[in-house]
């Protein structure tokens, strides 16, 4: 434990120390990538890489298009990878790493702005950057004093807030997140609308106002959605019968086979409309304490239905 916290608390400190590197190197290199009219190409090599990669994902994932190279490869033909109107944004706690001063002529050849973020602000890859976000630490956190450890969580942080910055900038909204995310549960809740999930044509529930309640029981039955709309002669909905419209018609004792569905269903009732998203029909369920919903269009025809199971399935839950 003793040993585990002494880890915390030397890497929670480097964290805190970059405070005062958030400074005119900082805005100069959000200014460079901001302005970017390429992709920022990360590149670094042992762990720095690692951090590298993670970083480029992070700007990529923002608004900030983005990809690693590896500076290894770089030397045998990645370099092409490096184009006119793209930003180079280097990582090396030395500031001397061979991989990324071997490739630094040609990078300068290239003409594209070279952002450095080292431990060390006078080593060689700081002195030939555009500019240098100096991550520097006092101490690692491994005993030794070898393992990059407090550096690479220093660079780890520097490199969020270059990615925020840069996103807030951008005025980057949660549906341009999604956009970057289908795959996530944020991007089904952002991207999903209720047309993408609802039931249309013979499998959506309905009755007629003249039906029993036991053919609108039959209906709910077959469609299995856990109500049944009721539709008046011109299509649109008078009102809905549900579980609980049922349970309530069994308390009070009503014959099933001649009281009529209008006599105990719910009027009008909650609707949605298929251009709405996915997630605020669920909230719709939530604040009204039910499970499904009927999906009308302008002039409330009825067009789809959908439940609380079938947000389940589609991951908006």
């Amino acid at each position: 434990m003793e040993l585990g916290l002494a880890v915390i608390r030397t890497e929670a400190a480097a964290i805190e120390n970059l405070e005062k590197q958030v400074n005119e190197h900082f805005v100069r290199a959000c200014e460079y990538m901001l302005h970017c009219q390429g992709r920022i190409v990360v590149t670094g090599m042992g762990k720095s890489g690692h951090i590298g990669n993670k970083i480029a994902a992070t700007l990529a994932s923002t608004g900030s298009p983005a990809f690693f190279m590896h500076p290894g490869e770089a030397s045998h033909g990645d370099l092409g990878m490096i184009t006119a109107g793209d930003v180079v944004l280097a990582l090396s706690n030395s500031g001397e790493t061979a991989e990324i001063i071997t490739i630094l002529p040609i990078i300068k050849r290239l003409a594209v702005p070279l952002i450095s973020m080292t431990g060390n602000p006078d080593s060689t890859l700081s002195r030939e950057a555009d500019v240098n976000i100096d991550v520097s630490v006092s101490r690692e956190a491994c005993p030794l004093g070898l393992a990059p450890t407090a550096s690479t969580t220093a660079a780890l942080a520097m490199g969020d807030a270059l990615a925020v910055a840069l996103l807030e900038t951008r005025g980057f909204t949660e549906l341009d997140f999604a956009r970057s995310h289908p795959g996530g549960s944020l991007g089904r809740k952002l991207l999903l609308h209720v047309g993408d999930i609802m039931h249309t044509g013979d499998k959506i529930p309905r009755v007629n106002g003249q039906s029993t309640i036991s053919e609108a029981l039959m209906e709910m039955t077959a469609k299995g959605l856990g109500m049944t709309a009721v539709i008046d002669a011109e299509q649109k909905i008078s009102g809905v019968f549900t579980d609980g419209d049922l349970r309530r018609t069994l308390d009070r004792g009503l014959d099933l086979h001649s009281t009529a569905v209008t006599e105990v269903m719910t009027r009008g009732g909650i609707t949605a409309q298929a251009n709405q998203l996915a997630a605020e029909a669920l909230k719709l369920m939530e604040d009204n304490k039910i499970n499904g919903l009927l999906v009308v269009d302008d002039g409330n025809n009825i067009i789809g239905a959908l439940n609380m199971h079938d947000l389940l399935r589609a991951g908006v839950v």
